[in-house]
Parts: structure tokens; C-alpha cells; sequence
């Protein structure tokens, strides 16, 4: 019997050693798999990182090209719009040139500069008042003539019209 005894000792013992080993090992590899895992985690940690910085540049270099485009456009519209303003300019230069003539005549382009530039617009403004009156006028004698031809040559077909009855 203490033989029998012995035996399931040692079977015993076996038996806890074997559970002792696979415990261990069980042990080592769930640790191996946490550090495993850690180390993934940390990994795609630093790559979300990397994302966030490059979406990050994406957006900074976006804004960055569109408020470019903005300023240039910005920039063509107003060197645009100046462009129209010195062709107007240069259009009604020309077109009162004839006018301004006898000015350069009288005084030298030197003289023009000494002279007090507030009296000279003051002169300008009101000779062109004086201009858009009479423009306003002709204008206004035109549209009576008009009406009144069209009302004579309504008459005479009205008086041609009574001739024939």
C-alpha cells in the first residue's frame, strides 16, 4: 500500500509539475501576446498620428492654395478694373481733347502743375456742368422735334386721309 501511495505521489507531483509547466508557458505566451498587442496599438497609435499631421498639412496647404487663388483673382479683377477705368479715361480724353486743347496752348504742361490744382477742378467741374446743360438741353429740343414731326406727318396722313372721303 505505501507503495501504491508513492506511486499516486509521485503521479501527484507529476501531474502538478505538468500543470506548474503549461501554466507558465500559458503564462509566457498570453505575455508575449500583450506585449504584442501593446506594441500594435502603440504602432497604429503613431501612425494615426502621422495621418492626423499629414490630413493636417493636406488642409493647411489647401486653405493656403485657395486663399492664393482668392488674392490673385482679387488681383486680376482690380488690375481688370483699372485697366477699364484707363480706358474710359483715355476715351473721354479724347473725346475732350478738343476741348482741352486751347488750355495746353495757353499754358505749358509746367505751368499746369504750379497752378493751385483746387481752383483748376473747381474750373473743370463747372465748365463740364455747363456741358451736361447743354447736352441735357439739345437733348431735350431733340426729343420735341421728334414729337413734332411725328405729329405733323400724322396730320398730313390724317389730312390725306379726309382728301380721299
Amino acid at each position: 500500500m505505501q507503495d501504491i501511495q508513492k506511486k499516486r505521489r509521485n503521479k501527484d507531483t507529476l501531474e502538478l509539475q505538468c500543470l506548474i509547466g503549461t501554466h507558465f508557458e500559458q503564462r509566457k505566451k498570453e505575455e508575449e501576446e500583450l506585449i504584442a498587442l501593446k506594441e500594435r496599438i502603440e504602432k497604429r497609435r503613431t501612425e494615426r498620428a502621422e495621418q492626423q499631421r499629414i490630413r493636417a498639412e493636406k488642409d493647411k496647404e489647401r486653405k493656403a492654395r485657395r486663399e492664393e487663388e482668392r488674392r490673385r483673382k482679387e488681383e486680376e479683377d482690380t488690375k481688370k478694373k483699372a485697366e477699364e477705368d484707363a480706358k474710359k479715361k483715355s476715351a473721354l480724353g479724347s473725346n475732350f481733347s478738343s476741348h482741352f486743347g486751347h488750355l495746353n496752348g495757353q499754358y505749358g504742361l509746367a505751368y499746369l502743375y504750379l497752378v493751385d490744382f483746387r481752383d483748376k477742378a473747381q474750373e473743370l467741374s463747372e465748365w463740364i456742368k455747363t456741358l451736361e446743360a447743354e447736352k441735357f438741353e439739345h437733348m431735350e429740343r431733340l426729343k420735341r422735334q421728334k414729337y413734332e414731326v411725328r405729329e405733323r406727318i400724322w396730320r398730313s396722313s390724317a389730312n390725306c386721309k379726309l382728301q380721299v372721303l
